[in-house]
């Protein structure tokens, strides 16, 4: 029995191009995705969350991010997901490396029975004033202000998101 894909030509995606959702579906299933979360900082220190609209972790808060597709170079992500989730460009040089953490879920983005997401996810921190009613709402519903012990007591924050404030970022 032939494999599928055997049937299809060989393909590469460009960066920033996203994959089928038979070949996303795949990816997820398979690997781990690679992505970015942005701890984005007001003047004051309160940390800027947004409500999941979709899977994983659909219906919580969370610090925007995103995946990084294909040949797409950590700063060209960043440049590109700060564009969509915080509608300004900014540049990886300005923020701060927090670390490497692992984000595991049960679902995953095509809400598909069967398989979860696991994330390797690039923490970053930036200082950046916004208005939280400019923000694009693909992602996220809503967005609000939290300080780091309100992120850590709250029981509407992913434990993923809280996990940046455990040993004060």
């Amino acid at each position: 029995m032939a494999n599928e894909n055997e049937s299809r030509p060989l393909y590469e995606p460009n960066p920033g191009e996203w994959l089928s959702n038979a070949d996303f579906a795949n990816v997820v299933r398979l690997t781990p995705l690679v992505s970015i979360d942005i701890i984005v900082r007001a003047p004051d220190r309160r940390v800027l969350l947004g409500c999941r609209t979709s899977e994983p972790a659909k219906g919580v808060y969370f610090v925007p991010g995103g995946r990084i597709t294909k040949n797409e170079t950590r700063a060209a992500a960043f440049r590109r997901l700060t564009r969509i989730e915080l509608g300004v460009e900014k540049e990886l040089s300005e923020a701060k490396f927090l670390g490497a953490f692992d984000h595991l879920y049960l679902t995953n983005r095509l809400e598909l029975p069967g398989f979860g997401t696991h994330y390797v996810v690039l923490g970053y921190e930036i200082n950046l004033e916004i208005n939280c009613s400019a923000l694009p709402r693909e992602q996220h519903g809503q967005y609000v202000w939290r300080h780091e012990h309100e992120i850590l007591t709250a029981t509407d924050v992913h434990p993923n998101t809280q996990a940046y404030f455990k040993t004060s970022v």
